[in-house]
């Protein structure tokens, strides 16, 4: 059996899938993989395409640290059933950036310690759909990328322009973006792409530039968000920065929807879209779905009013309810409100024996001028919602709790608000139907 180091992190295997071929050939919790056909696995891109293999000899190590070997037959792309210690199987790399637009940066003091952890880890990208600066990578990571077809990936731009890039991000390192960039598109690689605006720092001329340089991309460059820069009231040393106004907004709007008319006229695609945040600042119409194309840069809160609002008025006419008269009671962010008031009107009018009280929660504590459902803090809730009429449960929307748990981002805990309010928490997925689903319910 040959000899191959272990990298500092154990790839610590924590369960196995039962069925499996892991559990096949006996692999057990807390073995520790280390080779797959003579290569070291070094993180999870590693493990993933060594797999993608019909012959594979593996070396583990059991719980005592005794070497066993493996080999295993099996289909191209048939996965082992393992699942590690961590998601990466490696630490996750930390920002080397110090941005003028960083959230974590306006945090105040005496959160959980996780949410201080500032990662710019391209794993994260493909793994999560984390977005990424390409600052802390070296030569040797681009090309690693570009060996595995690593795709797609999103990429944190900013701004094309060199000079400001390193400004904004307080990195000499930024001002390559474009060539980075262009050697993956040029290798195939799909980029999804991302700008936090800036108020007279990367917004007018300079987001057209960028934009125009993006479309150099194109068909790689798949889709750019563009997303206004969120300020908390915890700013004090930080970037002097001014918020959007409702004028302000409008231009980006009209600037944004010029480049997509361009755009269509040229590739068939509007490639960049404007957060839902501008339209609601502006207090212009929402776009219809279709002007999202399929959704690419949803998770960065472009199109998510049009995608919900279009999905409820598909699932509306079909919808029935048989339960009797009751009160139910829906807590949401300023963003989300018109839109939570829509729903709620049209289920009272086709279902008059359900009363449901809407309330706008104002994030006192990060600021007013943070209004999206997700940054919302539980007690923040319970100090607006004490005293009123709920009815027989509240619904929260799931995108204010932490992944798999129901902790909120203040530490309070879903158990902790229903006991201070005196009702029980229903919980709404990201979806019209769950939340439709939640109200109807018994």
């Amino acid at each position: 059996m040959e000899n191959i180091s272990v990298n500092n992190k154990e790839n610590v295997i924590i369960s196995v899938e039962p069925g499996s071929i892991a559990d096949e050939i006996g692999i057990e919790p807390g073995d520790v993989l280390v080779s797959i056909n003579g290569k070291e696995v070094l993180d999870v891109f590693d493990y993933r395409y060594l797999i993608n293999d019909e012959y594979l000899e593996i070396i583990l190590k059991d719980g005592n640290g005794e070497p066993y070997e493996a080999e295993i037959e099996k289909d191209y792309d048939e996965d082992l059933g393992i699942v590690f210690e961590s998601g990466l199987m490696d630490n996750a790399r930390s920002c080397s950036n110090k941005c003028i637009f960083c959230f974590i940066d306006q945090l105040p003091k005496g959160m959980r310690k996780t949410l201080y952890f500032k990662d710019d880890d391209t794993r994260l990208s493909f793994l999560q759909g984390n977005y990424v600066t390409l600052t802390n990578m070296k030569d040797k990571d681009i090309e690693r990328i570009i060996y595995y077809h690593l795709s797609p990936i999103n990429i944190s731009v900013h701004t094309t322009d060199p000079e400001l890039r390193k400004m904004m991000l307080h990195n000499n390192k930024a001002g390559n973006i474009m060539e980075r960039m262009r050697k993956l598109a040029d290798s195939g690689i799909e980029l999804h792409l991302q700008v936090v605006l800036c108020k007279g720092i990367n917004d007018g001329k300079q987001l057209d530039k960028t934009i125009e340089d993006i479309t150099t991309l194109f068909p790689h460059a798949r889709s750019m968000s563009v997303v206004p820069v969120g300020l908390t009231k915890y700013r004090e040393g930080l970037f002097k920065q001014e918020p959007f106004t409702k004028e302000d907004a409008c231009a980006v709007i009209d600037q944004i929807e010029g480049w997509q008319r361009k755009n269509l006229e040229r590739f068939g695609t509007r490639i960049v879209y404007a957060a839902d945040e501008f339209y609601l600042k502006a207090e212009r119409e929402i776009p219809e779905p279709e002007c999202y194309e399929d959704f690419q840069q949803f998770e960065n809160g472009v199109g998510m009013i049009s995608y919900f609002r279009g999905e409820f008025y598909d699932i509306l006419p079909g919808l029935e309810y048989g339960g009797g008269k009751k009160t139910v009671s829906l807590a949401t962010g300023y963003a989300a409100y018109d839109l939570m008031k829509l729903v709620s009107d049209e289920l009272m009018k086709k279902f008059p024996e359900i009363d449901i009280r809407l309330y706008r929660i104002k994030n006192n504590f990060f600021g007013e001028m943070i209004t999206v459902s997700g940054l919302l803090t539980g007690k923040d809730i319970i100090e607006q919602l004490k005293g009123r009429e709920l009815g027989e449960y509240l619904i929260l929307p799931d995108s204010l709790l932490r992944n798999g748990e129901t902790v909120l981002l203040d530490d309070v805990y879903v158990e902790d608000i229903e006991r201070e309010l005196g009702i029980n928490i229903k919980i709404s997925l990201n979806s019209a139907k769950s939340l439709v689903d939640k109200i109807l319910e018994d």
